[in-house]
């Protein structure tokens, strides 16, 4: 896996009550980290144990020695540096404010890969993206206007709007509050840890 990709894997982010608030990039996590915002959180002898960005440098260069399935490392000065999974923040309780970012992960997420008119749960290469009101209508690219769509229904729907194409949505569109990510089942090994703080993505 090249550095970019590991960059822009996951880390989800805790409060200081362990409360799970966001899901960040690894390039993120390692900004709060560096800057003594977050510490690195992981699980040992079944505790859970604390690591500032000195001491996670400083088990970093152990580790790397023994690299374990399922751990990615980016190449640091001298030594490979472990990517955290797990971040808790030490000097506020949430990150500033951001919207959820409108993309085709988080789409599929809020619907729960679920075509949105006739409900059957499909692999993300199977969905396609459908706006409820067609841009040949005026239509816009928002939460609120575009849904998950397998492709026979987005084929049969076309340009035209679901009453017009005589289908129904099952829910109506309207943007996440959190990032949906935070509630999707877990099928990365990568992010099993992440479990015990999600209980709804078991």
């Amino acid at each position: 896996m090249s550095t970019s990709s590991v960059l822009d894997s996951s880390v989800l982010i805790l409060n200081r009550f362990y409360m799970a608030i966001r899901v960040v990039s690894v390039r993120r996590g390692f900004t709060l980290l560096y800057r003594q915002c977050a510490e690195v959180i992981t699980l040992e002898d079944e505790q859970y144990t604390s690591y500032d960005f000195t001491s996670w440098c400083e088990l970093s260069q152990l580790t790397s020695l023994e690299k374990q399935p399922g751990e990615d490392y980016i190449k640091a000065v001298g030594f490979d540096l472990r990517v955290p999974r797990i971040c808790r923040l030490t000097r506020f309780d949430r990150l500033p404010v951001q919207s959820v970012r409108f993309n085709r992960k988080n789409l599929f997420a809020r619907d729960s890969h679920r075509c949105q008119y006739c409900g059957q749960d499909k692999p993300s290469n199977q969905l396609s993206v459908d706006h409820v009101v067609p841009r040949s209508h005026g239509g816009k690219t928002t939460w609120e206007n575009v849904v998950c769509c397998c492709l026979r229904c987005n084929s049969r729907k076309g340009g035209r709007t679901p009453s017009q194409a005589n289908m129904n949505l099952l829910t109506t569109p309207i943007k996440p509050k959190f990032n949906p990510v935070l509630t999707q089942p877990i099928v990365d090994p990568r992010y099993e840890c992440w479990k015990t703080f999600l209980p709804a993505a078991g």
